[in-house]
């Protein structure tokens, strides 16, 4: 790694929210605590709300806006403009700028709350601008590419209208309509193409999924996801049962994983809250399934049931970008099933660290429970010990670091 000088560096950390909420939020998290350690002023700039951490930048920050609570149709009006531009985030960011004056700016998740609005006023005031995908809204106008549990592409070519005919957004005619709009001024705007310098993509599977949708390869960067496995214990005695965690939304794969767990006969605790709670408990109830639903669960207490678990299953049916949580698991010593869909292959070497199985199929994943189930515990504990050997050369906080201080100077931030 070349030595990057850092005296005076200023990183302007951008993201809607600022408290741990999800996998967006841990890296934003993590990648500002990397940057203070080594020694940049770490400026962030994110939305107000009652779970914010505390800091002294937050008189900057932005309006809040909450989606599913009850308010007036003059406030929908006001937030549908904010979703689309908001000039409040503008006001802001420009006077954040004025007071810290930033060697760049690194956004991860801005749209629906901050916006990319701000991306103009960074352009205009000759910050570079660097932006990690955390899912697929520069192609999808809904984010998951994902219609009625499956896989969609119809907005390929530019086809963005498809948004509001197939009602993608909460099957909401006027959430959709607000989306398309959206997607069409920023389009327009060139907000995404022509104000953000480089896209940071965590997975190669994004990159190309990208690519194939119009974005240019010479804007886009893979870096990996990271974790610190210093931070995460080991020494775990194995329980029976496999494991889920993250929410409970259909796009996961949770039916799937319980009619598999139906089929092998296997045991199964599920991690996490979701809209999809009660039709899973009915059915696993109804398949007579050996599934405990434990709540969420967080920090230690899910380290603990991960880390006693024969592994983690990820059944995904949507195109899943780098998962962390598939990164800690690795990082406590354990192996992985995974869907073999989107970045999910690409982060299970197959028979070494854990195996894949077909997404959306139930025989095949029950098949794949029954293999990792039939190992012995040396066997599943030689398979985690690789997947933390891998992670702590490939998706490690010092790789992250020097590939993203490259990517800095290669900006003109040396």
């Amino acid at each position: 790694m070349p030595e990057h000088d850092i005296a005076g560096k200023r990183l302007l950390a951008i993201n809607n929210y600022f408290y741990r909420r999800g996998g967006a939020e841990a890296v934003f998290f993590d990648h500002m605590s990397m940057f203070g350690e080594i020694g940049w002023d770490v400026i962030p700039f994110a939305m107000r709300h009652d779970l914010n951490e505390q800091t002294p930048w937050s008189d900057h920050f932005v309006s809040e806006i909450e989606y599913g609570r009850k308010t007036g149709l003059l406030r929908k009006a006001v937030q549908a403009a904010s979703v689309i531009y908001s000039l409040e985030a503008q006001r802001n960011i420009r006077r954040l700028i004025d007071r810290s004056r930033p060697s760049i700016a690194h956004a991860h998740n801005v749209y629906h709350h901050l916006s990319p609005a701000i991306f103009s006023t960074l352009k205009s005031a000759g910050i570079p601008v660097v932006m990690t995908v955390h899912d697929l809204k520069l192609a999808c106008p809904s984010y998951k590419m994902l219609r009625d549990g499956k896989v969609c592409e119809d907005c390929r070519g530019g086809k963005i209208y498809n948004v509001l005919r197939h009602r993608c957004v909460k099957d909401s005619v006027p959430l959709s309509a607000v989306v398309l709009a959206e997607t069409m001024l920023h389009r327009l705007l060139g907000l995404y193409r022509d104000k953000v310098d480089r896209l940071v993509v965590p997975s190669r599977f994004y990159l190309e999924k990208l690519a194939e949708w119009g974005w240019p390869r010479e804007k886009m960067v893979h870096i990996a996801n990271f974790v610190d496995v210093s931070s995460f214990r080991t020494d775990w005695q194995e329980g029976d049962y496999f494991v889920f965690a993250g929410r409970l939304a259909p796009e996961k794969g949770l039916a799937t994983l319980i009619r598999a767990i139906a089929l092998s006969g296997e045991r199964l605790i599920i991690a996490g809250t979701g809209p999809e709670e009660a039709n899973l408990r009915h059915l696993a109830a109804e398949l007579g399934a050996d599934v405990t639903f434990a709540g969420y669960l967080s920090g230690e207490k899910l380290h603990r049931l991960i880390g006693q678990s024969r592994a983690l299953v990820l059944p995904s049916e949507w195109y899943e970008n780098a998962p962390i949580s598939l990164l800690e698991t690795y990082a406590l010593q354990r192996p992985v099933i995974g869907a073999a869909i989107g970045g999910i292959p690409e982060m299970v070497r197959e028979g070494e660290t854990g195996l894949l199985a077909a997404s959306g199929r139930p025989e095949d994943l029950a098949r794949a429970l029954s293999e990792m189930a039939a190992l012995s515990p040396h066997a599943r504990g030689r398979m985690g010990a690789e997947g933390r050997s891998w992670i702590s050369r490939e998706f490690s906080a010092a790789a992250y670091r020097a590939r993203t201080l490259d990517l800095y100077a290669s900006l003109g931030v040396a």
